[in-house]
């Protein structure tokens, strides 16, 4: 998933390339079993991106803004089907008045000028890097430099059918994989077995994904730990991540107990439920999406943890938007007022740290349609039973 360098990050792409180097060779039974879930798979279709390329430029038209321009990523691949590494010579993408262009950095200033844009308003696309920023503000000097977000986000928030179904397969495919990878459990395997064991499972079903599993008591640190860590009877195990289907992401957390659950082990399990399915219950049309996140906190308040941010209790927001990133706009956070619309679409995720003992977070993404929100995957339903 696209998302910033973090300890997190670095260790589950450290195991990744492990396993990667390994290949599939010597994985568990439950994972040799498993078969390609990618055949049928439909593309976003060219009348698709043409019409996303029509709602960028009314959105344009109605933010005053007269070019936006994009770095090599998913917004580039959301308009154009283009696939381009980042780096410092990657090309850019430019909408404006006409057809799309994709130009070199150093042609950039000069195809905003020839679409009419150098005295304009020109949005810049969140992950396009600075030094893009700063070239473009000397070159056009009497252009203003704003913001693409309500361009590139207000396309990208409302998903299409084609995206969700996308979406679907892909998380369809990580249950798949947590499936294998969980009836593979032994004692002593480590964090890097275990996410090693989830990587050969995806390649199994055809994609490329990842995961970040946590042990015991490592399992308060919501974005994991590189401690080294040793599965052990009575182990709390969280497993957290997904994968990727033609660019849109998966991002689903199991939290169960490695042999039987104590009765505080079940207990605050059951909390961590209780507080996703309230925020499920909130994610209705026309609801901010700090409601959202306000419905899941008072459950966990209710209980005694907290309140607002404070450990034990839920240190961040309860939800993310996913499409193309598996963190993208808007977000389930307080403050942010956004009302909910059909084809939005976010994680579920309120997470139960208590430092020093254990943590919970079970993770399902869930699209909002007209009457209400509908979870791309079913939830656990007890801690000994993950998946049902």
């Amino acid at each position: 998933m696209a998302r910033p360098v973090t300890r997190r990050l670095f260790a589950v792409t450290a195991a990744a390339a492990i396993a990667r180097a390994a290949g599939t060779r010597g994985a568990p039974e439950s994972i040799r079993n498993l078969k390609p879930m990618t055949g049928d798979i439909q593309p976003i279709a060219e009348t698709e991106r043409e019409a996303r390329r029509e709602k960028a430029h009314r959105l344009m038209r109605e933010n005053r803004i007269d070019a936006i321009v994009c770095a090599s990523g998913s917004s580039m691949f959301y308009f154009t089907g283009r696939r381009e590494a980042r780096g410092p010579a990657a090309p850019l993408l430019i909408l404006a008045r006409g057809e799309p262009a994709v130009v070199s950095t150093a042609a950039a200033a000069q195809a905003l000028q020839d679409r009419g844009a150098a005295l304009g308003r020109i949005g810049i696309e969140e992950r396009t890097e600075f030094h893009i920023f700063d070239r473009l503000g000397r070159e056009l000097p009497h252009a203003e430099l704003v913001s693409a977000d309500p361009v590139t986000a207000g396309c990208r928030m409302i998903k299409s059918p084609a995206e969700i179904a996308l979406l679907q397969r892909a998380n369809d495919i990580t249950i798949a994989a947590y499936r294998a990878a969980f009836a593979a459990m032994r004692e002593g395997m480590t964090q890097a077995d275990f996410s090693r064991n989830i990587d050969a499972a995806y390649r199994a079903l055809g994609v490329r994904g990842d995961a970040m599993a946590i042990f015991g008591k490592y399992t308060a640190y919501p974005h994991g730990s590189a401690q080294p860590q040793r599965l052990q009877e009575g182990d709390m195990v969280l497993v957290d991540d997904g994968c990727e289907v033609e660019g849109y992401q998966s991002d689903i957390t199991r939290t169960t107990v490695f042999g039987k659950p104590t009765s505080r082990q079940r207990q605050i399990w059951e909390l961590e439920r209780k507080a996703q399915d309230a925020a499920f219950r909130a994610a209705k049309p026309g609801a901010t999406c700090e409601s959202v996140d306000a419905a899941a906190r008072q459950v966990i308040a209710d209980f005694g943890f907290g309140p607002d941010y404070k450990l034990p209790g839920l240190p961040h927001r309860t939800g993310h938007g996913i499409g193309l990133d598996g963190h993208e706009w808007t977000y389930l956070v307080r403050g942010n007022q956004t009302r909910l619309e059909p084809g939005m679409c976010f994680s579920d995720e309120p997470t139960v740290a208590i430092p020093g003992e254990f943590g919970v977070r079970l993770e399902d993404c869930m699209y909002i349609t007209g009457d209400g929100a509908r979870m791309f995957t079913k939830q656990s339903p007890a801690i000994d039973r993950p998946f049902g």
